[in-house]
């Protein structure tokens, strides 16, 4: 079992930014397709980002040009960098993984989806206030 932590939640006013991050203990991101998806209550769980282990990226409508998906050169930290937040971006975040390398996160083709991913964090809230 993978155990996934995220990190770097809290509150923010709007306009601000927040880096998200997220590890799995004893793990590399070495192949795959991991992502953030976030929820509010009584929605569905939603993504954000994900980022295939060839580093193509994929974005919602509603982050492209805010958020940047990252790992770090070693590929034990998946990161999640978000600027100019709004009020809408309040939610809980979850980091996800798809580790077994079946799951081809390639842009254009593919579309987030969280039965897709195996491995799930606690979740790290995110508030921003207007």
């Amino acid at each position: 079992q993978v155990q996934m932590v995220e990190s770097g939640g809290g509150l923010v006013q709007e306009g601000g930014s927040l880096n998200l991050s997220c590890t799995a203990a004893g793990y590399t991101f070495s192949r795959g397709c991991m992502g953030w998806f976030r929820q509010t209550a009584g929605k569905e769980r939603e993504g954000v980002a994900t980022i295939d282990s060839d580093g193509s990226t994929i974005y919602a409508d509603d982050v492209k040009g805010r958020f940047t998906i990252a790992q770090d050169n070693a590929k034990t930290t998946l990161y999640l960098q978000m600027n100019d937040l709004t009020p809408e971006d309040t939610a809980m975040y979850y980091c996800a993984a798809e580790l077994s390398g079946f799951l081809r996160c390639a842009p254009g083709v593919y579309q987030p989806y969280p039965g897709d991913f195996d491995f799930w964090g606690q979740g790290t809230r995110v508030t921003v206030s207007s």
